[in-house]
């Protein structure tokens, strides 16, 4: 069973994770004009942590899949933490941005959450 102090762990380096990658691989807006949002858009990436990792489901549990040293908990961190971006972000700091902009970013936060669970986590 995963202490809380693991799953805080793990849930704090994903925001990190998440908040770096937006930071580093997201460009500012076509228009020119600095992207003041970007400051919310890294928070956001912080919420997006599965807090539902209860070691006893059977889904949860670590089975390794064939091609990726990952388990089907891993992978539905990284879907989870993609759906919560997707909304989050589109409901706040890119509301007027295009749909392709913000599902991109959040599909990078969902990316990130899926690496720090297989490789860090």
């Amino acid at each position: 069973m995963l202490s809380w102090a693991s799953i805080l762990y793990g849930a704090a380096l994903s925001a990190v994770v998440a908040g770096a990658a937006l930071t580093a691989l997201a460009r500012p807006p076509a228009s020119g004009h600095p992207d003041r949002r970007a400051g919310r858009r890294r928070r956001t990436a912080g919420l997006e942590r599965d807090p539902a990792r209860h070691p006893r489901h059977p889904v949860l549990h670590r089975r390794p899949l064939r091609l990726l040293p990952a388990s089907w908990q891993d992978t539905g961190s990284g879907v989870f933490a993609l759906a919560v971006n997707a909304v989050l972000l589109s409901l706040g700091p890119l509301a007027a941005a295009p749909a392709r902009r913000t599902i991109a970013l959040a599909l990078l936060c969902g990316l990130a959450a899926f690496l720090v669970d297989v490789y860090l986590y």
